[in-house]
């Protein structure tokens, strides 16, 4: 059995941290699992989590009053899932659930928020990294809105 430590310091989301980060990271992090169709969290809800995806298929949804539901992508293996843990008010912006049985290592995001509060450049490093997650996410949901209202770039 792997341990959760060498499991992050694999992932590309923690690559080149500092091990002393990776430690203070470990400190806040646990195994969970979602089965087929459970939704990890809802639109509006506050934003304790963030994911590092191990098996199985999210989608990231939205809801258009009047429409269906738009997914904007379809998260697997090696993903990341959320970022609003970060980005006051720490609230989130889709729904995320799973698709298929989901395992997941869980990283609690006030836990990660008083250390980086402790160490800004623990809470640097953290926010390169989520910022390129933020864009992909902007940039995907703008690509699904374009195809759902017929919209030409």
């Amino acid at each position: 059995m792997e341990s959760l430590e060498k499991i992050l310091v694999q992932h590309p989301f923690l690559k080149n941290l500092e091990q002393k980060y990776v430690q203070l990271i470990v400190g806040c992090a646990s195994n969970v699992r979602f089965d087929s169709g459970t939704f990890i969290y809802r639109e509006g809800e506050d934003a304790n989590y963030f994911y590092i995806l191990r098996t199985g298929k999210v989608a990231l949804e939205i809801h258009d009053s009047g429409r269906e539901t738009i997914t904007i992508e379809t998260l697997g293996e090696g993903d990341v899932l959320g970022w609003a843990w970060l980005v006051p008010p720490y609230r989130r912006h889709a729904d995320a659930h799973a698709l298929e049985l989901t395992r997941a290592i869980a990283l609690d995001g006030k836990c990660l928020r008083d250390k980086c509060r402790d160490d800004h450049n623990l809470g640097y490093e953290l926010m390169m990294r989520i910022v390129p997650l933020i864009t992909h996410q902007l940039q995907a949901t703008q690509l699904q809105l374009m195809d759902v209202y017929g919209v030409k770039k």
